[in-house]
C-alpha cells in the first residue's frame, strides 16, 4: 500500500515542501530503503523509526518498505524526517486510516522509545511553505518557536509518536496551541553607557555609528575601555522591529540555537574569540549551518584583538559587510544566509599596546608596528566607516564620582536620527533605511555639500589619497552627522567631523 505525507526541507533560512512517499509491499525478503538523496542522518533514521514504532506498541511490517523523498533531485538533511516517515509507514500498513493528510505538515525527530525530540528550523518551515498546509504537527519542544505566528496555521504539539497516531485516528485529539501576543521581554539588567567615564569623543563616534548603521574600529592601549564601550553599544540601537525579530529568530532556529520561549527580541551581540576558524565565522558543515556572521544578523559583530584573527577569517567579512548576506558554498549545497550587522572591531596600536600611550614606553620597532597593522588589509579598512582612538583614562576622570550620560538619553537621539532616514528612504525595505546602505545614486541625491564643505572634502581627499569606497564612506558619515543636527544639507563642520573619523586613512599610526 502507498501513502504520501507532507514534510519540508531547508535551504538557508528558507524552506521548501518535501513529499514523503511510503510504499509497503509483501516480500519474503524484508527491507527498508530510503531514496531521494538522503543524508547520513536520514539513512540512520531507519533504525530509530523501527524501534520507535515497536516501542509505541505498533507492529513494524516485515515486508519491503520503500520511502521516497520527493523531489528526488534535491539533497535532504536532518533528523526532522523521522516523524513523517513513521507516519507514512503506519498509514501504508493500515494502522492509521487512509484519511486525507494533504493539509498537514509533519516534522520531528524520534527517539528509540517513540518520544518526539526537537529539530532545527521549525520557524522557517512554518513561514516559507505556509500556503501548502493548514496544520503543523511537530514535537512539543518546538512549539515555542511559533509563538508569534499569526497566519492561520494550527499548531499541534505532540510528546510522542503514539500521541500523533491517537490524534490522527481520533482516539485522543490534541488541542491546537493557543498563543498569546506578548510584549517583547527586554533585559532590564543591561550595561549602561553612564558607567563609561570620560571617552566623550569615542562615545560621540559610537552614537554616529548607531545613528547611521556604520562600522567602527576602536584603537587604543590595553585597559582603555574598548571592550566596555563595545558591549554597551547594542543598547543604544533602536528596539528590534517585528520583521527583524522574525528574521533573527529564523537564523537561530536553523542553527539550533533558539531555546527561548519567545522570538529573539534583543539585538544579538556576537563576540567570537580570535582563534575562531573560517568555517565557524562564515558557516560550515557538509550542509552549511549559520556562522557567527549570520548569528549577528540585525545586531552587532564584535571582534576584539582584531589583528590576532586569522587572515582568512578577517577577509571573510568583505562580502557580508557590503552585501548584508553571505554565500556559503560546500560540495553538497550552496546556501545564502542573511548577515546584516554593525561591525565593531578593537585593536591595540602595536604588539605591546603602548604605542599611543604617553605614560608607557613602546618596546616595538617601526617594522613590528607596521607588520602588526598590515594584518588588516586595505579593502577591510575601506569597509570600516569610523576609526576611533580610545585613549587611556587619567586618574581624575577615573576617580570622579560623576557618571556619564545614560544609555536611554543616547538611544532617544539615535532613534530620532533614524526616523529622519526612514522618512527619506520611505518605500524601501525597512532594514535599508540607513545612510550606510546608500548606493551611488542616493549619495549623489542626498549628500549635497555646501561650498565650504566641498572645498574641505576636496583638500582632504587630495592629501589622503583615499579610495572611491572611502570617499563614499565619508559622504555617508557626513550625511548621518548632518541628520543628527537636523540639517538638510552637509555643512563644513559635518564633513570635517566625518574626515576626522578616518584616522587610518591619514596614516597616523605608521
Amino acid at each position: 500500500m502507498l501513502s504520501k505525507i507532507l514534510s519540508g526541507g531547508l535551504a538557508g533560512i528558507e524552506a521548501y515542501p518535501i513529499d514523503v512517499e511510503a510504499d509497503v509491499t509483501y516480500s519474503q525478503l524484508p527491507s527498508f530503503n530510503i531514496i531521494g538523496l538522503p543524508d547520513v542522518a536520514i539513512k540512520e533514521s531507519r533504525a530509530r523509526i523501527r524501534s520507535a514504532i515497536k516501542n509505541s506498541d505498533y507492529p513494524f511490517p516485515s515486508d519491503k518498505i520503500t520511502v521516497n523523498l520527493s523531489p528526488a533531485g534535491i539533497k535532504k538533511e536532518g533528523s526532522g524526517f523521522d516523524l513523517p516517515i513513521a507516519v507514512g509507514i503506519l498509514v501504508a500498513t493500515g494502522i492509521i486510516p487512509q484519511i486525507d493528510l494533504g493539509d498537514k505538515l509533519f516534522c520531528g525527530e524520534l527517539s528509540l522509545n517513540g518520544k518526539l525530540k526537537p529539530f532545527h528550523g521549525a520557524l522557517p518551515l512554518a513561514i516559507s511553505i505556509k500556503d501548502s498546509f493548514k496544520t503543523f504537527i511537530l514535537p512539543k519542544a518546538n512549539v515555542h518557536e511559533l509563538s508569534r505566528l499569526n497566519n492561520g496555521i494550527q499548531v499541534i504539539g505532540a510528546e510522542s509518536l503514539k500521541d500523533v497516531v491517537n490524534h490522527l485516528t481520533g482516539a485522543v485529539k490534541i488541542s491546537p496551541e493557543e498563543f498569546r501576543a506578548e510584549e517583547p521581554k527586554i533585559n532590564s539588567d543591561m550595561p549602561d553607557f553612564e558607567d563609561v567615564k570620560g571617552q566623550e569623543y569615542v562615545k560621540r563616534g559610537l552614537e554616529v555609528a548607531a545613528s547611521g548603521n556604520h562600522n567602527v574600529l576602536l584603537i587604543g592601549p590595553p585597559g582603555s575601555g574598548k571592550s566596555m564601550l563595545a558591549k554597551r553599544f547594542p543598547y543604544i540601537l533602536p528596539d528590534m522591529t517585528e520583521e527583524e525579530m522574525l528574521e533573527t529568530t529564523k537564523v537561530y532556529s536553523v542553527a539550533g540555537k533558539f531555546a527561548g520561549s519567545d522570538f529573539i527580541c534583543e539585538r544579538p551581540f556576537r563576540s567570537p574569540h580570535h582563534t575562531i576558524s573560517y568555517a565557524a565565522i562564515a558557516g560550515g558543515g557538509t550542509y552549511p549551518n549559520p556562522g557567527e556572521i549570520s548569528l549577528a544578523h540585525n545586531g552587532v559583530l564584535f571582534m576584539d584583538e582584531f589583528p590576532e584573527f586569522r587572515r582568512d577569517v578577517i577577509e571573510t567579512l568583505r562580502q557580508p559587510i557590503e552585501a548584508g548576506e553571505i554565500t556559503v558554498a560546500r560540495v553538497e549545497q550552496t546556501v545564502k544566509y542573511p548577515a546584516r550587522f554593525i561591525f565593531i572591531s578593537a585593536m591595540n596600536p602595536c604588539p605591546c599596546g603602548n604605542f599611543t600611550d604617553p605614560r608607557k614606553e613602546c618596546r616595538c620597532t617601526p617594522y613590528q608596528i607596521q607588520r602588526y597593522l598590515s594584518k588588516i588589509s586595505g579593502p577591510i579598512l575601506d569597509r570600516i566607516d569610523i576609526h576611533l582612538e580610545v585613549a587611556r583614562i587619567d586618574y581624575q576622570k577615573l576617580s570622579a564620582k560623576r557618571k556619564g550620560e545614560k544609555t536611554e538619553a543616547v538611544k532617544s537621539r539615535v532613534i530620532k536620527t533614524i526616523k529622519i532616514q526612514t522618512e527619506r528612504f520611505s518605500g524601501k525595505k525597512p532594514h535599508l533605511a540607513y545612510n550606510a546602505y546608500m548606493n551611488g545614486k542616493e549619495i549623489e541625491k542626498y549628500c549635497t555639500l555646501s561650498t565650504e564643505a566641498e572645498e574641505i572634502l576636496k583638500t582632504a581627499i587630495i592629501e589622503l589619497g583615499v579610495s572611491a569606497r572611502a570617499y563614499d564612506k565619508i559622504l555617508k558619515l557626513a550625511r548621518t552627522i548632518a541628520d543628527m543636527d537636523e540639517s538638510p544639507g552637509i555643512e563644513a563642520e559635518h564633513i570635517s567631523e566625518a574626515i576626522g573619523y578616518r584616522s587610518l586613512d591619514r596614516g597616523i599610526w605608521c
